[in-house]
């Protein structure tokens, strides 16, 4: 069994539960995986994930997990943890089925439950596969020591990040281990929350591209980013404020991010396109709305490896609080190739909607947008970016 832990999930999954259940309680959705490196998957490989997919029914939130959240994720509710102390995955939510090297995943449910299987799906998708496949990691340990004196020498602040694409669990349990112990307090936390747990770390994380998204489909794209915002600050008041920026692109989403935002969120993710570009945007939005760059934070968390981090923080250079999130680098640079791989929200039914509604994703690489054609060409063409 890969999932042994209910905590063994991202925390951005909890906190947009808990969003999901106090706005949208009655929508639905569906998501699908996107395998974007056509990785072939070994005979039997589905068939292996259907068996960890229904042992998800037996993972619960154990008392130990209720205690570390409630003394570490103050910014949720009684009701919150009285929801997942009655949770129980329901494996129907998920099709799994293969036909040759082609796999094919979708989860289809209510919004507030099935937003929960995105990151544990990946991390047994990504072990399984290793383990199918006869992989074995190696010299990873010395490679995590390494980086983690790399880091410091930097003067880089790192969160973790790699659930969704280890190599393993245990892989993941020992990098992070080898972080705390040779980090120096520059380990801001880690975005699982039972390794948060495990290694008295803080659990890391805010929303993800799907909040944006559904409000999107539901509402409009020139609405989107601003109400996805007004209704995250309406649940949280000012907690959990890392804005996600690059939804409908890094532009779009600076042209809703008011000086209201500016001043209330505690700052910003990059997650795609030029990083050094998107400082200057970010640096010129703060100081047009009258705030010092220097009191807010960039979390920078595309694909980055020490060489990518050096050249940022160089860039940076004290102008703002830069911080990295960094996962696969850590949690499977073991000599295996990682799986490029995704879990995206392809559709959504609010309630009172006779239909599903398609959703997308653009991004600042044009490459990198996810959902239908057309209705990618109607939302670039909607917000004048086409």
């Amino acid at each position: 069994m890969i999932i042994h832990d209910f905590l063994d999930n991202d925390l951005y999954k909890f906190t947009t539960m808990n969003a999901i259940q106090k706005k949208f309680p009655d929508s639905e959705v569906v998501y699908r995986f996107v395998n974007r490196g056509n990785t072939v998957f070994p005979p039997g490989f589905a068939a292996a994930l259907r068996e960890e997919v229904d042992a998800m029914a037996d993972v619960v939130l154990s008392r130990d997990n209720e205690r570390f959240m409630r003394a570490k994720c103050y910014y949720f509710d009684s009701v919150f943890f009285d929801l997942l102390k009655g949770f129980r995955f329901n494996p129907a939510e998920v099709t799994v089925s293969q036909d040759g090297g082609r796999l094919d995943v979708e989860i289809r449910g209510a919004w507030y439950r099935t937003v929960l299987w995105e990151v544990p799906l990946m991390a047994m998708i990504s072990e399984l596969y290793y383990q199918m496949t006869g992989q074995e990691p190696h010299d990873w340990e010395r490679k995590a020591i390494e980086k983690a004196d790399a880091f410091v020498d930097m003067g880089a602040e790192l969160s973790e990040f790699g659930t969704r694409r280890r190599f393993s669990f245990d892989v993941q349990d020992r990098v992070i281990g080898i972080l705390k112990e040779n980090m120096k307090g520059l380990l801001n936390g880690t975005s699982n929350v039972y390794f948060a747990m495990k290694y008295n770390l803080t659990p890391m994380g805010t929303h993800p591209h799907e909040w944006f998204m559904y409000h999107g489909a539901h509402y409009g794209y020139r609405s989107a980013n601003a109400l996805a915002l007004e209704n995250w600050v309406d649940v949280y008041d000012g907690y959990l404020g890392i804005a996600l920026a690059d939804t409908y692109t890094s532009d779009n989403f600076f042209a809703s991010f008011n000086t209201k935002y500016a001043k209330l969120f505690d700052g910003l993710r990059w997650d795609s396109g030029d990083p050094f570009e998107f400082t200057e945007k970010a640096l010129e939005h703060y100081r047009l709305h009258r705030v010092d760059p220097r009191t807010k934070t960039v979390v920078y968390s595309d694909a980055l490896d020490l060489e990518g981090v050096r050249k940022i923080k160089a860039f940076v250079a004290g102008r703002l609080h830069d911080v990295y999130g960094i996962g696969t680098y850590i949690t499977n640079d073991v000599g295996v190739k990682p799986l490029n791989m995704v879990i995206k929200l392809f559709e959504c039914r609010p309630k009172g909607s006779g239909e599903f509604l398609p959703t997308v994703k653009l991004s600042d690489v044009a490459g990198k947008h996810t959902g239908d054609p057309d209705e990618i060409d109607l939302c670039l063409r909607m917000l004048r970016l086409k």
